[in-house]
C-alpha cells in the first residue's frame, strides 16, 4: 500500500507541478510526440526507473523508455553508437563520462542545476556530467542486533581500530551471535569497492596507480594493503558463510543483516534498496572500515558523486529530444516529484543543495552526515573496465581459500602491469 500511495502521489505531483509552474504549457507542448531513451547502469533502481518512466510519460507527454544491460558500460554503449542508436540520456560512472564525453556528450554548463551541486563533471572546461546522487561505502552495521547482545549503546566511533572491532566481534560471538559478519562475493564488491580503497587511501593515489602500471608497486609491503587485508581476514573469520563463502547469495546476506542475524557487512548506502525488502532494524548505519592506523582514514567513508547522466550529442538525437532530456534533469532537481523520486523511491542521497533529505533511509543519513562533515575520501574514477571482473576473480579465490595474501597481491600487481592506463 505504501508503494502504491507513493506512486499515486508522485504522479499527481508531476501533473500538478507541470500545470502550475511557469512554462508548464510549453513543457507539455514540447512533450507531444517526443520520445527519449534512458540507459541505467544501476541495477538497484531499475524497477523504480521503469515505474517513474510510465508516470513521467503520462504527466508530461514525453515518451520515456528505460534500459539496463549486464554488459560493461563501455561495451554496451559502443554497440549502440556503432548501430547509430545512442541513448538520449546515459547514466554511467565518472570514468565513462571522462572517456565518452568529448565525442558523445553535449555541454551542460548553462544549466541552472550546475549552481546547486559540488559534484558536476567537466571535460575540456565544459560541464558534461549531471551527478545523480552521492554514494559512499564502508561497514554497514545493525546497531540493534549489537546492543541486544552487549547491553550497551553502540557507538561506531568506538570501533575505529581493528583491535577494538575484533574485541566487539569476540563479545558478540560469546554472547550468542557466533558468526556476526557477512561478505558479499560479487566481483564489483570485492574489487570495485573494497580493493579500490587500497588505492584511494594512498598518500599519492595517482602515483601509486602509476607504480602499479609500471610494475614497481610492492603490495605485500604496503601499509594500506595490509591494513585492509587484516580487516578482511577478520571479517572472513567471523563470516556466517565461511564454509561456502563463494556460494553466499547477496540477498541472503542482506536479509541476515537487516533482521539482525549478523551485525556487519561491507557495502554502501545503495544496499538499502535490498535491505528495506525485509523486516529491517531502524538502528542501522555505515561506519568507516576499522583499521589500526593513525592517518585518520579509519574515521572517513569513501565516496562522492556517483552515477552521472550525459546527453547524447550526435545527429541521431534531435534538438527536441535533447531539450526533453534537459527538462527531465531539471525535473529531478527542481520539482518536488523529482526530488521524491530520488530520495524516497530510489533511496539516493541527493547531490544538490536545494533538495531536502530528512526522509532518507538510515544508511543514506549516515552518508549525508559524513559528507556534510567533509569526511569522505574521494572515489578513484579511473579503474579500467575489466578491473571488476579480473581482480574480482582473483579476490574470490582468496575468499574461497584458494590462494593466500601474497598470491592475491601478485595477481593484482600482474593485472595492473598488463593493463593500459585509462585515458583522461
Amino acid at each position: 500500500m505504501k508503494k502504491k500511495l507513493l506512486a499515486a502521489t508522485l504522479a499527481a505531483a508531476m501533473t500538478a507541478s507541470l500545470t502550475a509552474c511557469g512554462g508548464s504549457d510549453s513543457a507539455q507542448e514540447k512533450g507531444d510526440g517526443v520520445s527519449i531513451t534512458i540507459f541505467n547502469s544501476k541495477i538497484e533502481v531499475q524497477a523504480q526507473f521503469e515505474e517513474m518512466a510510465k508516470e513521467y510519460s503520462e504527466a508530461t507527454g514525453v515518451n520515456v523508455e528505460v534500459y539496463y544491460s549486464n554488459d560493461t558500460v563501455a561495451a554496451h554503449l559502443a554497440t549502440r553508437y556503432s548501430s547509430n542508436d545512442p541513448y538520449t540520456l546515459s547514466m554511467v560512472d565518472a570514468k565513462d563520462v571522462y572517456s565518452l564525453a568529448e565525442d558523445h556528450a553535449i555541454d551542460l554548463s548553462g544549466e541552472k542545476w550546475v549552481e546547486n551541486t559540488n559534484y558536476a563533471l567537466s571535460v575540456g572546461g565544459k560541464v558534461v556530467g549531471f551527478p545523480v546522487c552521492v554514494e559512499a561505502r564502508g561497514l554497514i552495521y545493525n546497531g540493534d542486533a549489537i546492543e541486544k547482545i552487549t547491553g550497551e549503546a553502540f557507538n561506531p566511533e568506538d570501533y575505529a581500530t581493528l583491535d577494538a572491532f575484533q574485541g566487539l566481534l569476540e563479545k558478540l560471538a560469546a554472547g550468542g551471535m557466533e558468526t556476526p559478519t557477512g561478505i558479499m562475493k560479487e566481483d564489483w564488491s570485492l574489487a570495485g569497492h573494497f580493493l579500490s580503497e587500497v588505492y584511494e587511501m594512498q598518500d599519492d593515489v595517482d602515483g601509486f596507480i602509476t607504480s602499479l602500471h609500471e610494475g614497481t608497486a610492492d603490495l605485500a609491503n604496503n601499509a594500506k594493503w595490509n591494513g585492509k587485508m587484516d580487516y578482511f581476514d577478520t571479517m572472513m573469520k567471523y563470516n556466517y558463510a565461511a564454509s561456502s563463502a563463494i556460494a553466499a547469495e547477496r540477498e541472503v546476506s542482506e536479509q541476515k543483516l537487516a533482521e539482525g542475524e549478523i551485525a556487519f557487512m561491507f557495502g554502501g548506502n545503495w544496499d538499502w534498496s535490498m535491505i528495506n525488502a525485509y523486516e529491517y532494524s531502524e538502528n542501522m548505519g555505515i561506519m568507516p572500515v576499522p583499521e589500526n592506523t593513525s592517518d585518520g582514514s579509519n574515521k572517513k567513508l569513501v565516496g562522492g558523486g556517483s552515477k552521472y547522466f550525459f546527453i547524447d550529442s550526435s545527429e541521431n538525437t534531435s534538438e527536441e529530444q535533447r531539450q526533453a532530456a534537459k527538462d527531465f534533469l531539471n525535473w529531478l532537481v527542481f520539482d518536488e516529484a523529482g526530488n521524491a523520486f530520488l530520495t524516497e523511491k530510489c533511496a539516493l542521497v541527493p547531490a544538490y543543495k536545494n533538495i531536502a533529505a530528512a526522509g532518507l533511509d538510515p544508511l543514506s543519513l549516515s552518508v549525508k552526515s559524513y559528507a556534510d562533515a567533509g569526511n569522505l575520501i574521494d572515489n578513484y574514477n579511473y579503474l579500467p573496465d575489466d578491473h571488476f571482473s579480473l581482480c574480482g576473480a582473483a579476490f574470490q579465490k582468496y575468499l574461497a581459500g584458494q590462494t593466500d595474501r601474497a598470491g592475491l597481491a601478485k595477481e593484482v600487481e600482474a593485472y595492473w602491469a598488463s593493463t593500459a592506463p585509462v585515458e583522461r
